[in-house]
């Protein structure tokens, strides 16, 4: 496919298709054409598991599928509100040692009694920007709003079966009001579906003189990005997930002491202090990417998924006390890929496939971080991070002929 511009050089457009091109034999024409122009070939990318029918709404310009390696690690016991029981959690990755690592937390707290979990605060937030003219507009719109609330939240259901506008908080900066609409979203990460609830009900505000104009995205609600917002701002599920290890079990497990580890904590966050790291933790972005990837989760927000605090103590009995915050935890078990080829597989193997498990795949999720969180800080304690990657994580290139 070809397309011009005046005397400029023809384009050569990604083959398209009248119908978007989603049928097996569509995939495999754009596929060809690929290769053809680039003179490669790409059999693996071709080699998919997946019916590419069911990738429409999913991906658009397909040519087959990628491929990452896939992990199980456990066990992993959780003490939750809404998951119980022992689990074996599937991570996607082609970091060697991660697995292994993580592995390891796991074990060490199934075998102090599991990890204890609490979902917080589940909802979704879109900020749009309300312009004004004056200060004073601004301001007599930002009061007038909770009398509105009833009509606003009609408005912006009338486009959801499954979206529920909780609450408005209006922010003034100048003559702007960013206002955040919190919503209940069920099982999905739903952030499209909010923003067009979102969007019918800031038209009804302009259409009724209320504002005078808008911008749907302010950049308030952090989405797919760190901020400081995060913390208060309950943008996916607040989970927490912590558990109290004995002396004896983490020397068994981890070849250090509670004190060493409590050590590893403190040095570690003058370090973030000294970065301004927003939050506190080892490494979430790792657990999170290998479990968003492997469960058909929207692996960007891992960017504020990650924002989080990791806290590490000593009890009055000289045992560990480990706790892992994630304030913006947004995972889905309905909608995007969770019932797409391998990402509905693994949350089946969780039991966390389709409706009424968001909460308990949140939970999840929360104790498995701690268990890394806790590997990774045993590993620095004991000297041992190196050697542990060395062993594991060194993928060294084959000398031809072996």
């Amino acid at each position: 496919m070809t397309q011009r511009f005046g005397d400029e050089p023809a384009l050569e457009l990604v083959p398209r298709f009248k119908d978007q091109g989603y049928s097996a034999d569509q995939v495999r024409q754009r596929r060809e054409w690929l290769e053809r122009r680039l003179g490669i070939a790409l059999p693996l990318s071709g080699a998919c598991a997946i019916p590419t029918l069911e990738m429409r709404g999913n991906i658009e310009n397909p040519i087959g599928a990628a491929q990452i390696p896939l992990g199980v690690a456990g066990p992993l016991r959780v003490n939750g509100m809404h998951a119980t029981g022992t689990f074996y959690v599937p991570l996607a990755t082609t970091e060697g040692a991660l697995v292994r690592s993580y592995e390891r937390g796991m074990a060490m707290l199934t075998r102090a009694g599991g990890v204890v979990t609490r979902v917080y605060a589940d909802g979704n937030v879109v900020v749009p920007s309300f312009l004004f003219d004056s200060v004073e507009d601004a301001y007599r719109f930002a009061a007038e709003l909770p009398d509105r609330f009833a009509a606003i939240k009609a408005e912006a259901e009338s486009t959801t079966r499954h979206g529920r506008l909780d609450r408005l908080v209006p922010h003034a900066v100048g003559r702007t009001v960013l206002v955040a609409f919190h919503y209940y979203t069920a099982d999905a990460q739903g952030m499209n579906m909010i923003v067009q609830a979102t969007d019918r009900a800031a038209r009804w505000l302009v259409a009724g003189g209320l504002a005078p104009r808008y911008q749907i995205f302010s950049g308030m609600s952090s989405e797919k990005r760190a901020s400081g917002y995060l913390f208060g701002g309950v943008k996916g599920k607040k989970v927490v997930a912590g558990a109290r290890i004995p002396a004896a079990v983490l020397a068994a497990y981890m070849r250090v002491s509670p004190q060493t580890i409590a050590n590893v904590w403190r040095h570690t966050a003058i370090g973030h202090f000294q970065a301004g790291s927003l939050g506190f933790n080892a490494h979430y972005a790792n657990g999170l990417t290998a479990l968003f990837i492997a469960c058909g989760q929207d692996v960007a927000n891992v960017a504020n998924a990650a924002v989080g605090i990791t806290d590490l103590e000593v009890t009055a009995e000289g045992d560990l006390y480990a706790s892992v915050t994630l304030p913006s935890l947004t995972v889905a078990t309905v909608g995007g890929g969770t019932a797409l080829g391998t990402g509905l597989e693994c949350l089946t193997m969780l039991g966390c496939a389709g409706s009424g498990h968001a909460a308990k795949l949140a939970e999840i999720f929360a104790a498995t971080v701690l268990a890394g969180e806790l590997s990774m800080a045993a590993a620095i304690g004991s000297g041992e991070f190196v050697s542990a990657h060395e062993e594991y994580g060194r993928n060294r290139p084959r000398e031809h002929g072996d």
